[in-house]
């Protein structure tokens, strides 16, 4: 091991204790602890005792049945546990965990959350460390100390996240192909908005990503049907509660608003797609969807048009996943959680960046623009800045959604100049 590679390494081991143990310490003290796993964990134990997920009355009686469990869980918190937000496929994902009482669950759903974390980022920094081993362990170590909320509420963006991520090292290593296969279909199954474009990318590539992409696609149906079946029997409405669910929280002061009216959190564990942007400027959803959609559809259909005319090759694959990873988190609602896919674009920013000249500057420049913007400890550290400056936040709907189209629009210039170019020819 040469020494930057060993320097790289100690990077992403640092970046790795300060995730364990900062998010350790916050998901003990508080109030929000594991707050999105009980809105996984209590929709499905109404579902094994044949109620309706999608009923917040039905699971508020689970979920109640269990309150000695949370004596001190604030009424945020009880909304989130009894409203179900995710499709029937998350079931597949969520009943083992439900059938267990809720201590070996939620403490068998945080390891899993981070160790599987802590794996992707070994592994993104294994497809970065030929390039620039020092600037892939710094960032993916930055990446992983600055976004410890994971831990804490227990999103299922980190399972699903890093599932992906492992999938995409089976697939470009052409390594454990079985064991991609099924960690990309989980991860479909669980969050298909964080991770279906990185899918969307195989089927577009063709040769063998094609081939993975089409046995994930059933895989993914193996796997969900069951569940899909057993909801539409329980709850033949489901689809008309999870719109109704999905109405209400995103009306405008809810928690799930956009705007900067929303009463959900502004900056840190806030909403990011490019919606919360533009609602700043005109707070009307007849104007910021369209106009979101419509930008998010040009930039994607230039993506899908480039992959569609290239040969694929090591070097563009990774800058189209640099360029689809922060436009996935724009069209539609996410937060801060998913910000962890911005691991896939930590190798085409590496190798960029060892190529050298203005192009790898700037892509080092944008990246580490786009993971201080997103991260959680920088946040924290501006907010307590405004708070003593007394200062509005109603301006933090900002910036984390303009990086992200800043960094989508920089890979996608890229991705688009490199495919202009004939791609060397691979062995």
């Amino acid at each position: 091991m040469t020494n930057a590679r060993r320097d790289g390494l100690y990077m992403l081991l640092l970046g790795s204790l300060a995730f364990i143990l900062l998010g350790a310490a916050l998901e003990y003290t508080s109030s929000a602890a594991m707050s999105d796993f009980k809105g996984l964990y209590y929709p499905a134990r109404c579902l094994i005792h044949h109620g309706d997920p999608y009923s917040e009355n039905q699971v508020r009686r689970i979920y109640q049945a269990d309150e000695a469990v949370h004596p001190s869980d604030i009424e945020r918190v009880r909304e989130i546990s009894t409203q179900y937000v995710y499709q029937p496929t998350a079931f597949s994902i969520t009943v083992p965990f439900a059938v267990l009482p809720w201590g070996p669950a939620h403490m068998l759903w945080i390891t899993l959350t981070v160790s599987s974390l802590i794996l992707a980022s070994f592994l993104i920094w294994n497809l970065g460390v030929d390039y620039a081993p020092i600037i892939s362990g710094g960032m993916i170590g930055f990446l992983l100390a600055n976004n410890v909320v994971i831990v804490v509420t227990s999103n299922a963006a980190g399972i699903a996240i890093s599932l992906c991520v492992v999938a995409v090292w089976c697939f470009f290593r052409e390594r454990f192909a079985p064991v991609g296969i099924l960690c990309l279909a989980i991860s479909l199954a669980l969050k298909p908005h964080d991770t279906g474009l990185v899918w969307l990318y195989f089927l577009l590539a063709g040769g063998v990503f094609r081939k993975r992409a089409l046995q994930t696609l059933l895989a993914t149906a193996a796997l969900s049907l069951p569940a899909v079946l057993w909801v539409w029997k329980v709850s033949p409405h489901w689809m008309q509660e999870l719109h109704s669910t999905l109405m209400a929280s995103g009306a405008h002061g809810g928690l799930n608003d956009p705007s900067p009216a929303s009463i959900g959190p502004h900056g840190l564990g806030g909403v990011l797609d490019l919606q919360a942007a533009i609602s700043f400027f005109w707070d009307d959803p007849r104007i910021y969807n369209p106009v979101s959609y419509l930008i998010c559809a040009l930039l994607l259909l230039v993506w899908v048009f480039v992959t569609l005319r290239s040969r694929p090759s090591p070097a563009r694959t990774w800058i189209a996943l640099a360029a689809i990873a922060p436009l996935t988190m724009l069209p539609f609602y996410h937060r801060q959680n998913d910000t962890l896919l911005l691991l896939l674009t930590v190798p085409a920013c590496a190798m960029l960046w060892a190529e050298g000249g203005r192009v790898g500057r700037l892509a080092l420049l944008v990246n580490a623009a786009g993971f201080i913007i997103t991260g959680d400890l920088p946040w924290v550290i501006f907010l307590i800045l405004l708070s003593k400056l007394h200062l509005s936040t109603a301006e933090l709907v900002l910036p984390v959604p303009l990086i992200l189209l800043a960094m989508s629009i920089f890979y996608l210039w890229v991705y688009v100049r490199r495919c202009s170019t004939p791609a060397p020819s691979q062995p």
